[in-house]
């Protein structure tokens, strides 16, 4: 991590990941990037749907493979690069077949390291394998919920799922929630954790980075008017005056349980988190 030097009051515990040293380049691969609109909070009417969405910097978008479909060729690493969609490094894979991919880097990566997505892989940082051939204390990431669904849990920056248990047909595994979840023992899983892991320890500093960055200000109700919150209006702080907390569309908050108890994946959760 850096730390800036106090030259502003902002500055003063503005911390935030050395890039110098990790990074290898500052330009995307061209064929590899799209444009595309950036989430703005509101639905297809207009209205604001996500609260505290909105502006930021211009980006363009990498194109990330979380399919892995190209089995059994070997790959080598070309570059690793910051990528503003997400929080963890990204980089160039260039396969033994010519072709190009981006790819969520593990930690400990670096550029020449060799990759392969095959059933028998070594277990090494960034190889890919079914969670039948891993043992037991294994470290996984970009991992799949159905076989051949793509890479979907376990893909923020420093994240990782751990495999406690291989039994009848399923794996078991320690997700970053903490809770165990069951899913089948043919999906697909990266070994390791994913890059970027001093991510979560940075500090913002300033009301304007988190406009960059496209994260609008965050309102008290107690500070609205009474059409805008349930807490709205009155001379001066208010108590919010109602039984339970709730948000400014009056559903109830705080202790009230959101998950469908008909979910379909309620059965296969051994612990929750």
């Amino acid at each position: 991590m850096k730390k800036r030097k106090p030259t502003t009051p902002s500055n003063r515990q503005t911390a935030h990941v050395t890039y110098r040293g990790v990074l290898t380049t500052n330009e995307p691969l061209k064929s590899l990037t799209t444009g595309f609109s950036r989430g703005s909070g509101r639905n297809a009417f207009g209205r604001i749907t996500t609260q505290h969405k909105g502006g930021g910097h211009k980006r363009s978008y990498r194109e990330i493979d979380f399919r892995f479909d190209k089995i059994n060729i070997p790959a080598k690493v070309e570059t690793v690069e910051y990528d503003p969609n997400r929080s963890g490094f990204i980089g160039v894979v260039c396969y033994a077949d010519g072709e190009r991919r981006y790819n969520l880097l593990p930690q400990g990566i670096k550029v020449g390291d060799a990759l392969i997505v095959a059933e028998d892989a070594p277990l090494k940082p960034g190889n890919r394998t079914i969670l039948r051939k891993l043992p037991v204390g294994t470290f996984v990431y970009n991992i799949e919920l159905q076989p051949n669904g793509g890479a979907r849990v376990a893909r923020s920056a420093g994240n990782y799922a751990e495999v406690v248990a291989n039994d009848r047909g399923q794996s078991h595994l320690k997700m970053p929630s903490g809770e165990i979840r069951k899913v089948s023992e043919n999906v697909w899983a990266s070994i390791g954790a994913v890059s970027n892991e001093e991510y979560k320890h940075r500090n913002i500093g300033k009301a304007g980075r988190n406009r960059w960055l496209g994260i609008r200000p965050t309102v008290r109700g107690g500070a609205k008017n009474p059409v805008d919150h349930p807490y709205g209006g009155g001379e001066g702080r208010q108590g919010r005056g109602t039984k339970r907390p709730k948000t400014k569309y009056g559903k109830v908050t705080g202790g009230r349980k959101t998950r469908s108890p008909k979910k379909y994946s309620n059965n296969l959760i051994v612990t929750r988190r």
